[in-house]
Parts: structure tokens; C-alpha cells; sequence
């Protein structure tokens, strides 16, 4: 799923950012440089929503960015976060016997060969 939500940056004294959400209350990071920041910005927002998602509790509507309040030396950008759902499943799938025993001979994990394989595809 795809999420949008503002977020705050305020520029500390040594140059660096940190970063709040006002829709998500913790959900904090600081990044070394703008560049940094924005980055650091999108991955504390994958793992808040993740976080939220694994305790099962309820992801608040994001604000809109007119309405967020701001101090002197702070800026609001919206930052977009796509939270992939990486629970596991099970599938059957069928390969031929001769590639099942060559997996087991050499050790492989066929569901990491398999998963790996199609993210090659997908990519």
C-alpha cells in the first residue's frame, strides 16, 4: 500500500534535520544532510506504518499540509512510503524432480531460490 503523509523537517544547529510527523506521535528520525533526511524520512515512515500494521492497530488519516503547524527554521513535505505486505504465504508449485534433488544436494533453500528469482524477474 501506498502512503502519503506531511512531515516536519527542522534544521538543527549542526546542519542536520530532524524529522517528526504530526499525524504519527514517535514517529521521529534526524538525517546528517537534506539529501539524508528525506531519505531517513521515508524509511521511518515504512517502518512506522509496518509497526502499526504488526500490532494491528488502526494507521491514522494523514493531515493535509496547509493545516500542519510549523515553527521558525522548519518546512513541511509530504513524503510517500510504499509498505509491502512480507508476510509469507504458502504456494504449491511444481518443478521437476531432478531440479528438486539438486536444490537438496547442494543446501539451497528453494524458497529463497524461488524468491529471488522473482524478484529478478520483477525487477
Amino acid at each position: 500500500m501506498e502512503y502519503v503523509y506531511p512531515a516536519i523537517f527542522h534544521k538543527n544547529d549542526d546542519e542536520s534535520y530532524t524529522i517528526t510527523y504530526p499525524d504519527l506521535p514517535g514517529c521521529i528520525s534526524e538525517g546528517k544532510s537534506l539529501g539524508n533526511a528525506m531519505y531517513m524520512a521515508e524509511t521511518a515512515l515504512i517502518q512506522w506504518i509496518g509497526y502499526l500494521t504488526d500490532k494491528k492497530q488502526e494507521i491514522p488519516n494523514a493531515s493535509s499540509v496547509k493545516d500542519v503547524e510549523i515553527d521558525n527554521g522548519e518546512f513541511v513535505n509530504l513524503i510517500r512510503a510504499e509498505v509491502k505486505d512480507i508476510r509469507a504465504v504458502k504456494r504449491t508449485v511444481s518443478i521437476p524432480k531432478w531440479m528438486d534433488d539438486q536444490v537438496s544436494m547442494s543446501g539451497l533453500s528453494l524458497s529463497r531460490v524461488l524468491q529471488e528469482a522473482i524478484k529478478e524477474k520483477l525487477a
